[in-house]
């Protein structure tokens, strides 16, 4: 019984912990991202909500703030970020780079 009410308190701990992570949301549309730019909060953990509205996978990348994640035609994921600095970080669709282009503006 004690080791099912610290499981308990546990994963409610968790629970609290990610519904305070300040979340955001990027859409996939025409292989660009929309919207392009993001400003986030510096010095916290967040969450990227991609929706990849595409009839074609897209790989959500970044090589600023070291994330890379496939998202496939029609789903969504989630990508954790952070804590960082204040400052510009670039990302981009790993698929279609010429077109899919985006930044965090960090402050």
């Amino acid at each position: 019984m004690k080791i099912l009410a610290v499981a308990l308190a546990a994963l409610l701990t968790v629970c609290a912990w990610a519904a305070d992570v300040p979340e955001f949301h990027l859409a996939i549309r025409n292989h660009t991202f929309e919207p392009v730019e993001l400003r986030v909060p510096a010095g916290v953990k967040f969450k990227i909500v991609v929706a990849n509205n595409d009839a074609t996978p897209e790989e959500f990348e970044s090589n600023d703030f070291n994330r890379e994640k496939i998202v496939m035609p029609g789903a969504t994921i989630t990508v954790f970020v952070g804590p960082l600095k204040a400052g510009t970080y670039k990302f981009f669709g790993d698929f279609h780079q010429d077109t899919a282009q985006g930044r965090l503006i960090v402050e």
